[in-house]
């Protein structure tokens, strides 16, 4: 490992007689591995977030609402209030008619104590299988902004990790290339010391 001094701001790009080969494409490499890695997040991350942003879109636009009716009795007591609280719904099974006419059942989440036949909504898709009631828009630009932004940042992990690692081999080889130079160099010292 190489010892280091102090950072100075910029070292990479400054004048100095001292200054190899090897330190002007480290230089480079870091510069563009910085661009790389910014480039690639941000259009990783806009991608996800605009694919994710239209896939929800596209789920507002085809789920519906439909009336299904209850085919059980709900289990447990009805509630007096009539907004029973999210803790008084328990799971019973319905069954709807899609728009092409098919049937189709599923569990709900219903008030206890519903009757059979009482109305429930259920949302389906256009071939009528029950799903999650959709997003609202504040909703998946929220989602879709969350998701575009961790996957911008796993994508730019990628070229950052490839510039750590062509980073080190550059040190090593420059290590390398000292060890050499000092192998042809240190004789010479210990002669005038000596």
């Amino acid at each position: 490992m190489a010892l280091r001094g102090p950072r100075v701001w910029l070292w990479r790009w400054r004048r100095n007689p001292l200054k190899r080969r090897a330190d002007r494409v480290e230089a480079w490499v870091v510069l563009g591995v910085w661009l790389l890695t910014g480039v690639v997040g941000v259009l990783a991350g806009t991608a996800v977030s605009s694919s994710v942003e239209d896939g929800l879109a596209r789920e507002r636009a085809e789920w519906r609402p439909l009336v299904a009716r209850l085919a059980e009795r709900a289990p447990g007591t009805a509630s007096e209030n009539a907004h029973a609280s999210r803790a008084e719904h328990v799971w019973a099974t319905a069954r709807w008619t899609a728009a092409d006419g098919s049937e189709h059942s599923g569990q709900l989440r219903v008030p206890a104590g519903s009757a059979t036949g009482a109305p429930v909504t259920v949302w389906t898709d256009p071939e009528g299988r029950q799903v999650t009631r959709p997003v609202t828009e504040s909703q998946a630009r929220v989602r879709a902004s969350l998701i575009g932004g961790v996957s911008g940042l796993c994508a730019a992990v990628v070229p950052l990790g490839a510039g750590r690692g062509l980073r080190s081999r550059l040190e090593r080889r420059r290590i390398d290339q000292w060890d050499a130079e000092w192998s042809r160099f240190g004789p010479m010292w210990r002669r005038m010391a000596g």
